[in-house]
């Protein structure tokens, strides 16, 4: 799949926690209640992002902080659905804080970590992990796993096909969709850095696991990881 190069893996994890520093929570006094749901942090994202990192001693970038603070997987110029969302008590001062104590320096180091292995003639598989809620605005979610890719792009696509069938073959009771529930090409610091990177040494791919596993099916949740794992080695082989 990557020619004369080798093949290295990066992880990262945009929405990892609800850790809310102390000195922001007056910022957030409205929605407190909130970071324990999927608005504050991606349940079981960081798990699974660690098991990976571990088995596979591959390196992985984790966000500190919660997304309702700054969502580190969105871009600046994203006026729909900004990294930091406007409020009347957020100056700018204190938004340029925000973006340079948390933004700036974890895209730095992901971005850092593909340029050095680029500049070393490998090729960088970028995988993001995230999760969903299960239901969205009342509307039910049929996916337990999506993976996010763009179709434009051979070896995301080519990939995510090895991927998917690997996990299907294993056990078909999984509900398994591409690009679902977001598109691969959607906002998102995976899209981002596919604007910086060729596409035949840069591999960037999204997956997104149904949360109702982490949160209320453990039995199945490390049944699940085990098989995720598996169909993914598969697949890099």
């Amino acid at each position: 799949m990557t020619g004369q190069r080798t093949l290295t893996l990066i992880l990262s994890c945009e929405h990892a926690t609800n850790h809310l520093p102390d000195q922001y929570r007056p910022l957030l006094a409205g929605c407190i209640d909130q970071l324990n749901t999927h608005k504050g942090y991606d349940p079981g994202a960081l798990e699974f992002a660690r098991l990976l990192a571990a088995t596979l001693s591959s390196p992985l970038f984790a966000g500190s902080v919660s997304r309702l603070l700054v969502d580190l997987n969105r871009s600046l110029t994203n006026h729909r659905s900004p990294p930091i969302q406007p409020r009347d008590d957020l100056s700018s001062a204190l938004k340029k804080e925000i973006l340079a104590r948390y933004y700036f320096p974890f895209r730095r180091q992901v971005e850092e970590a593909i340029e050095d292995n680029l500049q070393k003639e490998k090729t960088v598989l970028h995988l993001s992990i995230h999760s969903f809620t299960p239901v969205l605005d009342g509307a039910f979610r049929t996916a337990d796993i999506g993976f996010l890719y763009d179709p434009n792009r051979g070896r995301e696509k080519d990939f995510c096909g090895k991927w998917r069938a690997a996990l299907a073959a294993g056990d078909a009771g999984w509900r398994l969709r591409r690009n679902y529930p977001y598109q691969g090409t959607s906002d998102g610091f995976v899209t981002a850095l596919r604007k910086k990177f060729p596409p035949q040494h840069y591999l960037g791919i999204e997956l997104e696991i149904n949360q109702i596993y982490p949160l209320n099916r453990k039995a199945d949740w490390l049944r699940l990881q085990h098989q995720l794992l598996e169909s993914f080695v598969e697949a890099l082989s």
